[in-house]
């Protein structure tokens, strides 16, 4: 009797296998440097770093160099890179020198990181029927029970915190802080009766079933266009170099004071005296 049940219990499981479809994901190393460094872009994005714009600004990173290393996805390197780039397109004038700058901006990094997590729809695996079996005498030995999911999700999900504030060089006075510019990045991979994986998250443009790109029937498509801020992870042309280079030189040509050639100044001729008129 019980080797029928285990007989049924194993046609059922040959029948669920064969009728559901198959899918797997090898990641994570690509995935989780996407995440960190689309969470740390996001999170500089909400730097507002106005105030301090058409400033000599010098960057002191001092206190970022702890997440240099090779079990650290983005490092530091990354963030200062990030960092410049918002206080260029802010406005900023970015000194190679403490000294030559009139506001420093001091950067730490409170967190940079990510959390996993994966749930299963289903019988998990189990060896109980094997160790029940081995109770039994003449019972064969059972193998243990594979998993049986109806469905499946896995995530992973990147997470950053990104603070400065910048004080006068001079006199050491603060005169901003930005408070705690905090990000989170997500990718999301889900299967159903073994057909997948659907992907979906921050990092990806659209949805994707094993690799591909697909349009979602809920999806809805909006006819006006919104007009975005500009982010660190748009393409964007600020001015073309041979434009920038014509204007520069056509300021300084300006900025120079006009020369006035000096005049040539003839002498002057006397005037012809008229001949006196003959005395009678």
């Amino acid at each position: 009797m019980p080797v029928l049940i285990l007989r049924q219990l194993y046609l059922v499981m040959c029948c669920l296998l064969l009728a559901s479809g198959c899918g797997a994901a090898i990641q994570r190393n690509g995935t989780e440097q996407l995440l960190l460094s689309d969470s740390v872009d996001q999170a500089i994005d909400q730097l507002d770093l106005s105030p301090l714009a058409g400033r000599k600004v010098y960057l002191d990173t001092e206190y970022m160099k702890t997440f240099k290393g090779a079990n650290v996805f983005i490092n530091s390197d990354y963030i200062i890179s990030a960092l410049r780039q918002k206080l260029t397109t802010t406005g900023c004038f970015i000194q190679a020198t403490r000294l030559d700058a009139d506001y420093i901006l001091e950067a730490r990094v409170g967190a940079l990181g990510t959390d996993s997590m994966e749930v299963t729809y289903g019988i998990p695996s189990s060896n109980g029927l094997g160790v029940a079996a081995t109770a039994l005498s003449g019972v064969p030995a059972v193998p243990a029970i594979p998993e049986i999911s109806v469905g499946k999700r896995n995530g992973v999900k990147g997470i950053s915190k990104i603070v400065v504030f910048a004080y006068h060089r001079e006199t050491s006075i603060p005169v901003w802080q930005s408070g705690s510019a905090i990000a989170r990045s997500d990718a999301r991979d889900s299967w159903f009766m073994g057909v997948g994986p659907l992907t979906r998250g921050s990092v990806y443009n659209g949805t994707l079933l094993a690799g591909n790109r697909i349009n979602s029937p809920f999806e809805k498509k909006s006819k006006t266009h919104k007009v975005k801020p500009l982010t660190m992870a748009d393409k964007h042309s600020y001015v073309h170099p041979a434009v920038l280079e014509q204007q520069l030189a056509d300021a300084q040509a300006n900025s120079q004071p006009a020369v006035e050639q000096a005049s040539h100044e003839q002498p002057q001729t006397p005037a012809a005296v008229p001949p006196a008129a003959p005395t009678p």
